[in-house]
């Protein structure tokens, strides 16, 4: 596991009256460790599988703790379901989603980070964060 992932929900917990638990550890282990993005469900699923006394609620409860302190972020699919994925140590990037049958496609593209920094600029307008999609259709469900 990445021992820094691991520092910061350790120093966001402390400063916010929790402690690290040997299941918040395997939650954040499990997690760290799917590839791709990742359904709720999914990876309730991996939890469970690592070790069968956690909980769901637990898992959920753990998920939203990732998200507060950076670790992970969710995003919503054009047809409303969710994914997780890292956002720690993890390059800035978008996504291609196939409104069909889910596909997700991650890319980066210099160009649009460029476009993105000279209309803050003219605008006098500090990015702290974006997130882009576009929806469509891959090229299975296309042909």
């Amino acid at each position: 596991m990445k021992n820094v992932a691991l520092d910061i929900l350790r120093f966001y917990l402390k400063q916010n009256g929790f402690r690290l638990t040997p299941q918040r550890k395997t939650i954040l282990e499990v997690f760290l460790r799917i590839k791709g993005h990742k359904k709720m469900e999914e990876l309730c699923e991996a939890v469970v599988k690592k070790d069968g006394a956690i909980g769901i609620a637990t898992v959920y409860r753990t998920i939203n703790l990732l998200k507060q302190c950076g670790l992970a972020r969710e995003n919503k699919m054009p047809n409303g379901k969710k994914f997780l994925e890292p956002s720690f140590q993890h390059e800035d990037h978008d996504h291609l989603i196939c409104t069909l049958c889910g596909a997700i496609v991650e890319f980066h593209e210099p160009l649009i980070g460029k476009f993105q920094q000279d209309v803050a600029h003219k605008y006098r307008f500090s990015i702290y964060s974006h997130r882009l999609v576009i929806s469509g259709l891959c090229q299975n469900c296309a042909d």
